[in-house]
C-alpha cells in the first residue's frame, strides 16, 4: 500500500472526537495519542526543535538543505 495511504488512513483510525462540554484543548486522549504520533514522526523526518504545545500545537523546522540566506515559509 501507498506510504501516504497508510498512514493517512492509521490517521483516521484513531479515535481523536472532542469531548462535549469540556473547555480544554485537546479535550480528550485519543487527541493528545494523535499529537504524540505526529510529533514522534515529525522528529523521525528529520525535523529539528519539534514541540508539543499543551493546547495541541504541534511545531518544528526542517533545516534548509541549501547553503545562503533564504526566506523561510510555514505551512498551517
Amino acid at each position: 500500500m501507498d506510504k501516504l495511504l497508510e498512514r493517512f488512513l492509521h490517521y483516521v483510525s484513531l479515535d481523536t472526537q472532542s469531548k462535549p462540554g469540556v473547555r480544554q484543548v485537546p479535550s480528550t486522549e485519543g487527541q493528545w495519542k494523535l499529537l504524540n504520533l505526529l510529533k514522534e514522526q515529525l522528529e523521525a523526518m528529520g525535523l529539528v526543535d519539534v514541540t508539543l504545545s499543551e493546547k495541541g500545537t504541534v511545531m518544528g523546522t526542517l533545516p534548509a538543505n541549501i547553503d545562503g540566506d533564504i526566506p523561510a515559509i510555514g505551512f498551517i
